[in-house]
């Protein structure tokens, strides 16, 4: 049901519903952090707010959404 609420709120496109997925696991299942590449759909200033915000709007704390880079101290994409 997050996943869905995430493509239907337009956090992340219809296309990249498996991107959605991948986010609402995370979230569901009370993970920390969420590392990915997924720059365009998800580790990125516009997306990540929106994502953050509905997950919180369904009951769950959002995981930190970053890059493995940015969590081994690599750069600030934060």
């Amino acid at each position: 049901d997050l996943a869905e609420n995430i493509v239907l709120k337009h956090a992340i496109p219809a296309k990249a519903s498996d991107d959605a997925l991948h986010v609402a696991y995370a979230a569901v299942y009370g993970m920390d952090y969420l590392l990915t590449w997924n720059c365009r759909h998800i580790v990125n200033d516009d997306t990540r707010e929106k994502i953050n915000r509905l997950i919180r709007e369904n009951g769950y704390h959002p995981p930190v959404l970053l890059t493995p880079q940015t969590f081994l101290g690599g750069d600030n994409d934060l």
